[in-house]
């Protein structure tokens, strides 16, 4: 059996940030025929909800980079791996240092998410990514660090200009209790800072499900750095025409681009309804 897997931003989703009507229907009558499919993003539960709606996948998806295993259909955490307090106190030292105020991803309990920031800290980046969220019952300012802090915490998203950001990811990409990913924002000009846990990451998913499925083969699908550690595991992996131009060297091979259903098309023309055969 294979497990497909797919990134979502700047892989499945178009820049509406959503799945395409053609994308949609395609992937639903393969994994209704019985192909083994999900997805891999940096995204919370209820914002994969939202980007994926009317999608059906047939097994667990990875969310927050890792951080995350969630089975839709049992409603319930397969795996997680949440930043401790003393590692998220480490965290903030540096980013205060380089003035940069994050989004902090967690939850107040296990299964209410939470998105949190320093009220009146707000970048143009994160007042540009709020803008696109309003009324989003997830997002919550709040006033003090200890605040900021609470709770359980997946990752810290940081939005601003390449340089602050380069700087801050110069020290913490070496600190060894953590993954620290910097890359552009697929939406915008803006650049990212995406730190979490060292167990969180889509390899560990990946390596995980594949486990747990009882699966032989691993296919997946992105574009940009959180999906690298995911192609370093898996035994194809295919880049979108749009991805960074280092993961394309990392690929089985190159596919169409996200705007242009490029991994639905690649599925019916190679997985199809196959998923019986070796």
């Amino acid at each position: 059996m294979t497990l497909y897997v797919t990134d979502l931003d700047g892989t499945l989703l178009t820049k509406e940030e959503k799945v395409s009507a053609y994308s949609r229907e395609k992937l639903n009558r393969m994994t209704d025929a019985g192909m083994l499919f999900t997805f891999a993003t940096a995204r919370s539960v209820l914002s994969a909800q939202r980007a994926v709606e009317g999608l059906r996948v047939s097994a667990p998806a990875i969310l927050y980079n890792g951080g995350l295993v969630y089975d839709f259909g049992a409603q319930k955490a397969l795996f997680t791996a949440l930043i401790g307090e003393e590692e998220r106190y480490a965290v903030m030292d540096v980013l205060r240092a380089h003035g940069i105020f994050p989004f902090v991803f967690g939850a107040r309990t296990a299964d209410a998410e939470r998105v949190a920031w320093l009220e009146q800290n707000e970048s143009e980046g994160i007042r540009r990514y709020l803008s696109r969220r309003a009324g989003d019952e997830r997002f919550c300012p709040v006033r003090t660090e200890d605040q900021l802090l609470s709770g359980y915490i997946f990752y810290f998203k940081c939005i601003g200009p390449r340089e602050q950001l380069e700087r801050a990811w110069n020290i913490l990409k070496y600190d060894e209790r953590f993954i620290c990913i910097f890359h552009p924002e697929t939406y915008t000009s803006d650049f990212w800072m995406e730190i979490s846990s060292r167990r969180a990451n889509k390899a560990n998913g990946v390596r995980m499900l594949k486990e747990l499925l009882g699966c032989g083969k691993a296919v997946c699908f992105g574009d940009t750095s959180n999906d690298s550690d995911m192609f370093d595991v898996c035994d194809e992996k295919y880049a979108v025409m749009n991805a960074d131009s280092w993961l394309k060297e990392k690929a089985t091979g190159v596919i169409g681009y996200c705007e242009e259903d490029g991994v639905a098309k690649w599925l019916e023309a190679h997985a199809g309804f196959c998923q019986k055969n070796p």
